[in-house]
């Protein structure tokens, strides 16, 4: 097994997780304010779901959060779709992705003296920004945006658009992300490693490479590197 030498990193539910205040405020003002936990429990349900249709053929990317924001409503016992659709939108606009975890930055700068490190994203174009806005952009040799390169994951030629903008064999490259059909999938198809982010607990009950946080990624790491020698 040959040795990582490039790690790219996915965006959303990765680096940087939702702005709830901003999303979710035409729900509070609405009288309902989900909690943390209930929605950990929806993402994993969603995740499990969206994987199911996407290996049917019957999903695509972008329609993840509408599967998501269904199931919230139901577990509200709340309907207004026009509500619905606004959270939908604004989830869908890379600004309101600015939740960064503690120790993110350190962790990007301690790989970056290691590794070389980049980003592949469906985005709006704006990725970037949204990096720089959240101070982690200098981090990443490159950033390939699918809003951009006109390919979102899983189809393989985002994939070989960031590999070619890193000039990165695919075999030595990880990719870090969050869902199976759309990170996993995507990634290995291309000949890329990967390891799935599992934050809500998708996919635990699975024999796939997951970590639970950041801050595990070095462990992985480490495992890959042992089964390389």
């Amino acid at each position: 097994m040959e040795t990582i030498k490039t790690i790219f990193f996915d965006v959303g539910n990765t680096l940087l997780f939702p702005n709830q205040d901003v999303i979710y405020r035409p729900l509070r003002e609405a009288g309902y304010a989900p909690d943390s936990n209930l929605l950990l429990q929806l993402e994993a349900r969603t995740k499990q779901e969206f994987d199911d249709r996407m290996l049917h053929g019957t999903a695509v990317d972008h329609g993840f959060w509408q599967i998501f924001y269904r199931h919230l409503f139901e577990a509200l016992e709340f309907d207004d779709k026009a509500i619905c659709q606004q959270l939908v939108d604004a989830t869908r606009v890379s600004a309101n992705w600015a939740n960064l975890q503690p120790g993110t930055k350190e962790l990007l700068q301690q790989l970056k003296s290691r590794y070389k490190i980049a980003v592949i994203s469906n985005a709006d174009g704006k990725i970037r920004e949204v990096l720089e806005t959240n101070g982690i952009a200098d981090s990443f040799a490159t950033i390939t945006d699918s809003g951009i390169v006109g390919y979102e994951k899983p189809h393989p030629a985002i994939f070989e658009a960031g590999l070619k903008s890193m000039n990165a064999a695919p075999e030595a490259s990880l990719y870090v992300g969050d869902i199976y059909s759309v990170d996993y999938l995507g990634a290995t198809a291309v000949g890329m490693k990967a390891i799935l982010i599992d934050v809500c607990g998708a996919y635990t009950e699975t024999q796939l490479p997951r970590i639970e946080s950041l801050t595990d990624l070095e462990r992985s790491l480490a495992e890959l590197k042992d089964r390389a020698r």
